[in-house]
């Protein structure tokens, strides 16, 4: 049975609270009550303090009135009222005894969806066609990933769409380079990387290849059928590649979620001729341009976006546009989302000022998701010896290959298990060590950091979780029905924690930000540690303690299953 979280009960009680004793009304947020961080107290709300002033009364007289009118006789003792009006909550044991068994058979595990889901449109991964994806592309596509995952949980409709760099200036450079060398056999990914750059070198020094390649833009954007042929076959192999590092990766992305620049083409021009027609354009220096109220360079000039340039081709900018105005009017988004790095900030600040005033993002919340970037362990932007962009498939490879050893160690598993565990392994790693800390800096990728067996990594909570799986198969069932009894402060403890699965859910899904999610996993695996080694499940005193203890373990394992879920992240039983 699905229920409010318990920081939202007691927020809906306190408000209700506030209604009888001041009648005033407000929303009853679960932020108004916080998880405590003193010994012996479970919750806290510190609403008293701000109402003081309000109410021009001192505020543990306001703290009093709402202890007075609260209604918690069936959920938590009488509230102690702190320091200078803080509320100090404690659940009552049959409270939380009766929470705990209103989650056996819930697959969900008490959270409830939404009460008014969105339509989400998230944007994310979005690497360039013809080129191999590297370890640039790793934050925009596991963020991204576990946004939507998390965001479905919640109930609410997400429509991704990988935006690939597909079209403009260098396809007409690497089309007419394809055709004056074509290349014998297949073109692979690898190949097609080489001869970008090839081209690029070209293009560069060769004002007549430049000048065809410029040409051979005219007859993409034209449709002329050989250049539209070899076109799609850079496509097409370009999305093979991708598949790939999503199939590694565990990425939900598929063929029907592309939507590359060259999709939004066609309306390039609509969209130049609307914001004319709404007086939003200006003419500088040759360029059609729109001057977002409150953006200037450093000398105090209107800082422009360009939406079409002075030789009437359309840049970036203008496709952006272009794809804001066709998930809000076509596909009827109620969000805009896109998961890119923290340095395009101010083109998405110009970019939703700009649709705002040409009135696209009527009733439409729009947000730019930034991140940081990855770093090598020197500091500096992760690269290889050699100085080159780290490809992403050679590091997926890489994080397997490392967590083979570590597999290795347990002779028990069988060659293909230890294979298959080898990628959960060393996938979710890779995965975990970007999403467990805060999105909006930067981290250092570490081997050793990220696969090691204790800390906040994703390999400590697969042991832990599969530590549980090993219990459990050691008894003779689960003890999903059986009465819980939380008599010891570790039973409690660990009670207290798989109970606020639901917050730190929501509290992820609230600020897009995974890592919240991370940390409470992290919390849930060292409150069991300390539950195991303080009260002994298989071996407990009575036949019924025994089932409450293995129904807690049964608990903490769905929820470790559930939350690494959530991340993308598997969790194998064996470990």
């Amino acid at each position: 049975m699905q229920q409010l979280a318990v920081n939202e009960e007691l927020a809906r009680r306190v408000v209700a609270a506030l209604r009888r004793a001041f009648g005033i009304e407000m929303a009853p947020a679960g932020a108004l009550v916080a998880v405590s961080t003193r010994d012996g107290v479970d919750y806290q709300c510190n609403l008293a303090m701000s109402l003081g002033k309000q109410l021009a009364r001192p505020p543990r007289e306001v703290a009093a009135e709402i202890t007075a009118h609260l209604d918690l006789s069936d959920v938590a003792e009488t509230p102690e009222i702190a320091g200078p009006g803080f509320l100090n909550f404690v659940l009552r044991r049959e409270w939380l005894e009766q929470r705990l068994a209103g989650l056996a058979g819930d697959d969900r595990l008490g959270v409830a969806p939404a009460e008014a889901p969105r339509r989400i449109a998230l944007d994310y991964s979005s690497p360039n066609v013809a080129k191999e994806m590297h370890v640039g592309h790793l934050r925009s596509t596991v963020l991204g990933d576990a946004i939507a995952r998390l965001l479905r949980f919640a109930g609410h409709e997400v429509l991704p769409h990988n935006h690939l760099g597909d079209w403009g200036t260098p396809f007409g450079m690497l089309i007419e380079h394809l055709l004056d060398e074509p290349p014998a056999g297949h073109r692979g990914i690898g190949d097609l990387n080489a001869f970008y750059q090839a081209a690029r070198r070209k293009f560069d020094s060769d004002e007549k290849f430049a000048t065809r390649s410029r040409e051979r833009v005219v007859q993409l954007q034209g449709g002329d059928p050989e250049t539209l042929a070899t076109w799609q076959e850079l496509v097409d192999e370009s999305t093979r590649h991708f598949n790939e590092v999503y199939r590694q990766l565990g990425v939900t992305l598929t063929d029907a979620d592309i939507y590359g620049e060259s999709f939004y083409n066609p309306s390039l021009a609509k969209v130049v001729d609307e914001l004319e027609a709404e007086q939003l354009t200006e003419i500088s220096d040759g360029a059609v341009c729109v001057f977002p109220e409150g953006f200037h360079n450093r000398e105090g000039d209107r800082f422009p976006l360009i939406v079409r340039k002075r030789d009437g081709g359309y840049g970036y900018a203008a496709t952006d546009l272009a794809t804001a105005k066709y998930w809000t009017a076509e596909r009827r988004a109620t969000d805009l989302l896109y998961v890119v790095g923290a340095p395009q900030s101010q083109h998405f600040a110009m970019l939703f000022a700009v649709c705002r005033a040409a009135g696209w993002l009527d009733g439409v919340h729009a947000e730019h998701i930034g991140f940081g970037s990855v770093l090598g362990e020197d500091g500096k932007v992760m690269r290889t010896r050699a100085g080159e962009t780290t490809k992403l498939a050679d590091l997926l490879d890489e994080a397997v290959s490392q967590a083979a050893g570590i597999v290795a160690e347990r002779s028990e598993l069988g060659a293909d298990e230890q294979r298959t565990v080898a990628r959960a392994v060393g996938i979710g790693a890779v995965k975990y060590a970007d999403l467990s800390g805060d999105r909006e800096r930067d981290y250092v990728f570490a081997w050793d950091r990220m696969l090691a067996k204790d800390g906040n990594t994703s390999v400590y909570l697969q042991y832990a979780h599969a530590r549980i799986e090993s219990i459990l198969a050691k008894a003779s069932d689960r003890g999903e029905r059986a009465p819980v009894q939380l008599a010891e402060p570790a039973e409690r403890a660990l009670a207290l924690t798989l109970l606020r699965f639901g917050e730190a859910v929501r509290a992820a899904v609230s600020a897009y930000a995974p890592h919240k999610l991370c940390t409470y996993l992290y919390d849930t695996a060292v409150t069991f540690s300390r539950f195991y080694e303080q009260c002994p499940v298989l071996a407990a005193e009575t036949t019924e303690l025994r089932a409450s203890r293995i129904q807690l373990a049964a608990l903490t394992s769905r929820t470790l299953v559930l939350g690494l879920g959530l991340l993308g992240i598997e969790a194998p039983r064996r470990l």
